[in-house]
């Protein structure tokens, strides 16, 4: 039988290093692989969300706006589509305005930007323009407005019960285009119907998944991750105790051959020892003769 050289020894070595080695990153890269399914999963989710709520906004915003006049009021705020550029360059056409309502007209001043109902070419239309001037007749008031791109006032007074309310300060470069598009129903059906539709077959498809691991008996992914880092262990624990129980066998194999050496060395140096002592008697006896001869 051969016996195992070190070159062997080092072969396994290698070998068991290797399998271990290729099995954590396996591992690993699995585990990596599972904690960015989870992340997308969560943005998926919150993505999903948001769209949801957006929808809800809008949705509500058009509705609104549709039984106010054109106007939206969401928790005394307004959201306004800029459609002209008479009030350049504080604001430009398709930009969006946020309008607050106006509490007590008397906290109203001159420099003021307002939004209201206005007559244009036998035409009821909505502006907003800045406060010029500010009239008091009868305990009543009314304001005199003008756009900041205009050369003159505008050519009606503006009265209390036609103002909507006061600009913020707040202006969104070309988003009031987008909330044009979203209020025809063209817009309407791309920007909210569509999305929704994805969000509930997306849920319902999330839905339908766990239903069906659930009738299966399959696992979950922590469990699955549980059992595979368990087994990982109980591998690992093997090698370990293998190569232990390797470097034993080799330990007691050397001794046991050092053993066997000295014992080897024992019986040569045994053998020579009588031989030995014969000598040394026979020399030891002579010369006791030779004195007693004197």
């Amino acid at each position: 039988m051969r016996q195992p050289n070190s070159a062997d020894y080092y072969y396994e070595a290698d070998y068991y290093y290797e399998t271990e080695y290729y099995y954590e990153a396996d591992y690993y890269y699995e585990k990596e692989t599972k904690i960015m399914k989870k992340v997308l999963k969560v943005a998926a989710d919150v993505l999903a969300w948001v769209l949801l709520i957006l929808a809800f906004i809008i949705t509500l915003t058009v509705l609104t706006s549709t039984k106010n006049e054109g106007v939206a009021r969401l928790f005394g705020y307004t959201p306004m589509s800029v459609q002209s550029d008479s009030m350049k360059p504080t604001f430009n056409k398709g930009d969006l305005i946020i309008v607050h309502k106006i509490d007590n007209l008397y906290d109203l001043k001159e420099n003021d930007v307002i939004t209201f109902y206005t007559i244009v070419g036998k035409q009821r239309i909505i502006n907003t323009h800045r406060i010029v001037k500010i009239e008091e007749k009868d305990n009543t008031r009314s304001f005199i407005t003008r756009g900041d791109n205009n050369p003159v006032d505008d050519e009606l007074p503006v009265e209390a019960v036609d103002i909507i309310g006061q600009w913020t300060g707040k202006s969104f470069g070309k988003i009031g285009v987008a909330l044009d598009f979203v209020q025809t129903q063209k817009g309407f059906f791309i920007c909210i119907i569509i999305p929704i539709a994805i969000i509930f077959l997306f849920e319902l498809y999330k839905f339908i998944t766990t239903l069906v691991e659930i009738k299966s008996g399959d696992i979950s992914e922590e469990d699955e991750e549980a059992i595979k880092q368990k087994a990982i262990e109980e591998y690992l624990a093997k090698q370990k105790k293998e190569e232990e129980e390797k470097a034993a066998a080799e330990a007691a194999a050397e001794t046991a051959a050092k053993a066997a050496a000295e014992a080897e060395a024992a019986a040569k140096a045994a053998e020579e020892d009588p031989a030995e002592d014969i000598l040394d008697t026979v020399v030891e006896t002579a010369e006791d003769a030779e004195v007693t001869e004197q």
